[in-house]
């Protein structure tokens, strides 16, 4: 199978390299899953560079979060087995922590719930217990997981302020429903939300 696989640290773009290799063996209380999308996560990155908390063995293949197919056919989201991540034809993941994919969803979009939205949901509704009618300011709005507290915010009746960095980003913030958004490249965050 293929993979794309880090042999030293570094820039994913420079770190990363495609090869073939063997397909992951599940361990115990684990299945192998067909990758149909993999989404691209800021600790991917940070894996890549060798600045994440966990610091799996070289070589190894980045992906914290795909959307895959289980042997007996059931399309599933899941967390993968490091060191062999989701940027891969094959992966290992704990069956225990397996999650039906959405049929709503498509695979792409399927892969990228998890992470972005979980943490966008607890941060919103455990932390902070955010209530229809206030004003939720989310930095980052165009990111993953900004992406994902603008839109939870807004399900949640929210006023949704969306700070990004450049036009394309505003746009994409626009798009997800902010109710305002600032660039903060072209405009005083502090001066605008007072306005």
């Amino acid at each position: 199978m293929q993979a794309w696989r880090v042999h030293t640290p570094g820039e994913p773009i420079e770190a990363m390299r495609l090869e073939e290799v063997p397909e992951p063996v599940p361990g115990e209380g684990e299945v192998r899953l067909r990758v149909l999308a993999a989404n691209v996560n800021f600790p991917d990155a940070l894996l890549a560079r060798g600045q994440y908390q966990i610091r799996p063995p070289l070589p190894f293949t980045p992906g914290v979060e795909v959307c895959g197919e289980t042997e007996d056919g059931r399309r599933v989201i899941a967390n993968p087995s490091l060191p062999h991540g989701g940027f891969a034809e094959y992966v290992t993941a704990p069956a225990r922590a397996l999650l039906p994919a959405p049929e709503s969803l498509d695979d792409a979009e399927a892969a990228a719930l998890h992470i972005g939205y979980q943490t966008g949901w607890f941060g919103l509704h455990r932390r902070a217990r955010l209530r229809s009618g206030e004003t939720l300011l989310v930095h980052a709005a165009a990111g993953g997981v900004g992406s994902a507290a603008v839109q939870l915010g807004k399900a949640a009746g929210a006023t949704v302020i969306g700070v990004v960095g450049g036009k394309a980003k505003a746009r994409t913030a626009e798009d997800l429903g902010c109710d305002l958004v600032i660039d903060r490249t072209a405009e005083d965050l502090v001066g605008r939300v007072k306005e």
